[in-house]
């Protein structure tokens, strides 16, 4: 089955051109560190030709611990995405949580991520679907992949049909995920772009006891066996220093491994694209 492009200004995400790369920091710490992020992906990017929608999270909130840091709120959180969005002239992407949350960006984000614990959040869904904006939809690590296709049934039935679909692991026994590429052909077949999630599939939920723990030299072979796989783009969390970063840095990619990793993929992807014409 042919899958829908989607479309966001001249960026194509199911295109056999190239994938899509969404990275930057798990949390906003600061508009300094975002801004100096986004700049050096973005420069990347352009050298290696590749369609960059620039991620941030305002709030996660549903870190492990209540003292954990969950970011400096949606208020501050919108305008500095908004300044990366206007400055550096990239497509933004950010996390609701709430009904409430969805009016309040829908005029900023370009696509609006349902967080994969809040899959399955009906209202939630058809909030964010509402505002034809582009939906990319974490598979929560508690769904098969052939259950993806009832979110998406819920996100159509509100004439949105702008939906990306993300993997990001599966739970595998007590604060482990396993990622089972399985999962991309499946939901593949749903008509929509399939994002793979490189770095929440190497964390520990939880796995510090107070914080999630994970496995940071293991995203670039998962990033790699999914684009062998076919996937339409990779997401990333990406720090300049993870071992220091306020949230989720035991699973985020330096920033200095980043390049590499791409020019892997990218040849990946003229592969596994050449690949699929011929099958």
């Amino acid at each position: 089955m042919k899958k829908k492009l989607i479309q966001i200004d001249e960026m194509k995400i199911g295109s056999s051109k190239n994938f899509v790369l969404i990275a930057g920091p798990c949390v906003i710490e600061n508009r300094k560190m975002v801004l100096n992020l986004a700049k050096k992906i973005k420069a990347m990017t352009e050298r290696l030709e590749i369609p960059l929608v620039f991620k941030a999270s305002y709030d996660k909130a549903n870190r492990t611990s209540i003292e954990s840091f969950r970011g400096i709120g949606i208020d501050k959180g919108i305008d500095i995405l908004k300044e990366v969005k206007d400055s550096l002239g990239i497509p933004v992407l950010s996390d609701v949580h709430s009904q409430t949350e969805v009016a309040q960006i829908a005029d900023f984000l370009d696509i609006i991520q349902i967080p994969a614990f809040l899959c399955r959040q009906t209202d939630l869904l058809l909030a964010a679907a509402q505002t034809q904006k582009v939906i990319n939809v974490k598979k929560g690590q508690f769904l098969a992949p052939w259950d993806m296709q009832n979110v998406i049934r819920k996100i159509e039935s509100a004439g949105n049909q702008r939906i990306l679909l993300t993997e990001r692991g599966t739970s595998f026994g007590y604060n482990n995920l396993v990622a089972d590429f399985r999962s991309l052909a499946v939901m593949g077949k749903m008509s929509y772009p399939v994002i793979f999630d490189a770095t929440h599939s190497v964390q520990q939920p939880g796995g510090l006891g107070h914080v999630s723990g994970g496995n940071r030299e293991y995203v670039p072979l998962l990033a790699r066996a999914a684009m062998a796989a076919g996937c339409d783009g990779i997401f990333m969390e990406v720090h300049m220093q993870p071992q220091k970063a306020m949230s989720d840095g035991a699973n985020m990619l330096a920033l200095n491994k980043l390049e590499k990793l791409l020019k892997d993929l990218k040849a990946l992807y003229a592969v596994a694209q050449n690949y699929q014409c011929k099958a």
